[in-house]
């Protein structure tokens, strides 16, 4: 069976439904019509004499030939897009857009720094950063990289670690004057806490060659870091807070950090992306100026 150049645009937009999950997201991707989409799919099954997918009005579903012609389909696709990244590294200044998912909180206080920095350095290179929390769908919804406190649980993604982010347990002054200030970590349970819903709901504390592990629960949680700061401020209960937060309202009196004597887990920052994706010039020299930049800024309680 010969292949056309149109065959080869069918495959690349079969491969986008796939990765994008629908036909009306894999249109919006690659800059078509769904009519188009649909089209191309269809055509590819009418060439190939299979059925590819199983398609309803809510969904889409691969067959046995469609798993198996989309795995050779994504295959093409990534090393179209290894050769333009080839090209591109060839070029003296990197230029084109990357688009970042962040966390709210970290972002603000620490990429959106580096990433000024970064732009100063790299003019032609384009941002585009979206501050949210919620864990992306990198691939789906097409972010080059995704900054993350936590190690990776889809396989397909590689990471590298940028950094390690201490943290202290902290609560207000007018918390502790109303309930008191626990001194041990048995005392922790009995405390209420502002719960951070994306971390888990257990604190993990050393001293020596003890371990302490304290289940914690409160009547206030949020999916947003800077918003539990704030109702930690606020008197609503004790918080684990990262230490570039919780500095300047420790010093600004705001905070008060609590069981000093006892080491708690760091969060370990990592940069997400899709496979592949690292051999692009621009988004190396992304990542490394970010390794550099945690590095240059570690922020500190004393």
């Amino acid at each position: 069976m010969e292949l056309s150049f149109e065959q080869l645009k069918s495959m690349v937009v079969f491969a986008q439904v796939i990765e994008q999950g629908n036909l009306s997201a894999a249109a919006k991707h690659v800059g078509l019509s769904r009519a188009v989409v649909s089209y191309h799919i269809k055509k590819l099954e009418t060439q190939l004499g299979i059925k590819l997918l199983n398609r309803s009005t809510r969904s889409i579903a691969l067959t046995e030939a469609g798993s198996q012609y989309y795995e050779r389909c994504r295959v093409i696709v990534e090393q179209a897009l290894a050769a333009n990244q080839q090209i591109e590294n060839l070029k003296n200044n990197p230029t084109g857009l990357i688009k970042i998912a962040c966390p709210v909180s970290v972002g603000l206080h620490t990429i959106v720094p580096a990433l000024n920095s970064f732009r100063q350095l790299y003019p032609n290179i384009q941002l585009e950063i979206n501050l949210s929390d919620e864990v992306v769908n990198i691939i789906k919804e097409g972010f080059d990289i995704a900054i993350r406190g936590a190690a990776l649980a889809d396989s397909t993604l590689q990471a590298t670690k940028l950094s390690t982010l201490s943290t202290c347990l902290c609560a207000s002054p007018e918390y502790l004057l109303k309930y008191g200030r626990p001194n041990t970590p048995a005392q922790l349970a009995s405390h209420d806490w502002v719960v951070y819903k994306l971390a888990a709901s257990v604190l993990e504390l050393k001293k020596g060659n003890r371990s302490y592990s304290v289940k914690f629960k409160g009547n206030v949680s949020t999916n947003n870091a800077a918003a539990r700061t704030a109702f930690v401020e606020g008197g609503h209960g004790l918080g684990r807070i990262p230490t570039y937060d919780a500095a300047p309202k420790i010093k600004a009196g705001s905070l008060v950090q609590l069981l000093d004597d006892y080491q708690l887990n760091d969060i370990d920052v990592y940069a997400v992306f899709p496979p592949g994706a690292a051999e692009s010039k621009k988004l190396r020299l992304l990542i490394d100026y970010l390794k550099d930049y945690f590095k240059k800024n570690k922020l500190s309680l004393s």
